[in-house]
């Protein structure tokens, strides 16, 4: 083992006589970074019902073509990777808390765009701008609120950020409903001005200000966050330690948690649960629901209640148990939506526009009334197992299987791979959807999900109640 190794693996933050501190003011520090993650849900939830209003829009409002409406849905993501990569740059070069503040900037400015568009491309222009902030904050508060966790409720709240992103997509679609897209954009503006201020008031984590020699200043942010300063300790740490060089690709405690980050960024986004949010409410419309801007909303509720069940048993399930029931999950549901199509391909309307709340004895009792809801069950299972697993545990596990010293490197790469193949997957969806036919472009999703659950038990480590130093001593093998 080699000094620098030494030091990666000596504990940072060491509880006095190995007990757990039980501060309460983590899960305001907590709340205050996940409000970014919020903002960036309701950034991505924005587009459902703004693209329908603007295409509905008569002059001299701007209004979107079935083009335009795509890349209005899409350049989003292309944002958020140029903002995965300046994440990860600002992550390291100014910490984490100066990063969330920073990432405020772009998402009221966003917004704010939209808010005064005139014609498409200022609603373009803001939209990417939310996108950029968005980019940020999906990678900078899993890693402030990782750092400043304990073991005992790291899953928790790391799940949190997951749970803020699906509420905050959520409430883009219950406010679609009373509030037209001008509105919407300017309640968009409300979570990140409140972050700011919340921010405001939060320390910089205690493991950044160490790697920086602020020895006092940590010292500081460990007792407002833990409520003790007593016992922590400041191991040696060297000044070359401090940057990401491609040479050390070659160590296993580098390579081994590169390869199993993008590849579970990747595997997220190839289940197509982007492209189901973003067009909630254009599948089920594909799927002959009168009203699928209700439906949409359901599936919203429904990604709320599991993402937090999912946070209440993390610390107690474990991250792999999750992962593969949540894949195992995903190939059922998907498959059975990818069949509801096929069945239904060469029939006439045969859903009757079914009305969601409508009980089932009141209907006429035939087929296509089965079928109706064998889409809106699938779609909801889908929902729900995405959010027990494979919606909270890749940005859970980015932040914590790297060591501090290539960290913003490496979740920058995680976070930018994330939103190139949300890109793809958003953009190329409805195009797939011609090519393969509603059903195949289902099924594909499905044979990703199988892959995923195979990666899940041949690779990804189980990190529920370890130190950060000793996930990184596991990929070191020691």
């Amino acid at each position: 083992m080699t000094p620098e190794d030494q030091e990666e693996t000596q504990p940072l933050l060491r509880p006095p006589g190995g007990s757990a501190p039980r501060s309460r003011r983590v899960f305001l520090a907590a709340f205050a970074a996940a409000l970014g993650p919020l903002s960036f849900g309701f950034a991505l939830g924005y587009s459902s019902p703004a693209i329908p209003s603007l295409r509905r829009a008569a002059p001299p409002a701007p209004r979107l073509d079935a083009a335009a409406a795509s890349w209005f849905g899409a350049i989003v993501t292309l944002g958020a990777a140029a903002g995965g990569v300046l994440g990860g740059w600002l992550v390291d070069l100014a910490g984490r808390k100066l990063s969330l503040l920073l990432c405020t900037v772009p998402f009221v400015t966003g917004f704010a765009v939209i808010t005064a568009a005139q014609n498409v491309w200022m609603l373009l222009g803001g939209r990417l701008l939310t996108g950029l902030a968005c980019g940020i904050a999906s990678l900078v508060a899993p890693v402030y609120i990782s750092e400043i966790a304990y073991p005992e409720v790291r899953g928790l709240l790391g799940s949190c950020v997951q749970l803020m992103v699906v509420i905050g997509i959520l409430l883009a679609y219950l406010a679609g409903w009373v509030l037209e897209w001008r509105w919407l954009a300017v309640l968009g503006c409300v979570p990140p001005s409140f972050m700011l201020l919340l921010m405001c008031c939060m320390p910089e984590t205690p493991r950044f200000l160490l790697t920086k020699h602020k020895h006092q200043e940590a010292m500081a942010a460990m007792q407002f966050l833990w409520g003790s300063e007593q016992g922590w300790e400041e191991p040696p740490v060297r000044a070359e330690h401090q940057g990401f060089r491609l040479v050390q690709l070659q160590r296993p405690g580098i390579y081994k948690p590169f390869i199993i980050g993008i590849s579970l960024m990747a595997f997220q986004q190839l289940s197509g649960i982007n492209a189901v949010m973003f067009y909630a409410e254009s599948i089920f419309q594909e799927a002959k629901f009168k009203d699928s801007s209700l439906a949409s909303v359901v599936v919203g509720v429904i990604q709320v209640l599991f993402t937090a069940i999912a946070a209440l048993v993390m610390d107690r399930a474990g991250r792999r148990l999750l992962l593969a029931l949540s894949g195992v999950v995903m190939v059922f549901s998907t498959s059975a939506f990818g069949a509801y199509f096929k069945l239904t391909q060469d029939g006439p309307s045969n859903s009757s526009h079914v009305e969601l709340w409508t009980p089932v004895s009141m209907e006429p009792t035939n087929a296509s009334m089965g079928l109706a809801w064998l889409a809106v069950g699938s779609m909801c299972l889908f929902i729900a197992g995405f959010a027990v697993g494979w919606g909270p545990i890749p940005w859970l596990l980015m932040s914590e299987i790297f060591p501090l010293h290539v960290k913003g490197v490496a979740t920058g790469v995680c976070v930018l791979t994330n939103w190139l193949m949300a890109f793809l997957v958003t953009k190329e969806f409805s195009s797939l959807m011609e090519v393969l036919r509603p059903y195949g472009a289902f099924w594909l999703a499905s044979a990703f999900c199988i892959f995923s659950v195979l990666f899940t038990l041949a690779c990804v480590p189980e990190t529920k109640g370890k130190t950060l130093e000793q996930i990184t001593a596991h990929f070191e093998g020691r």
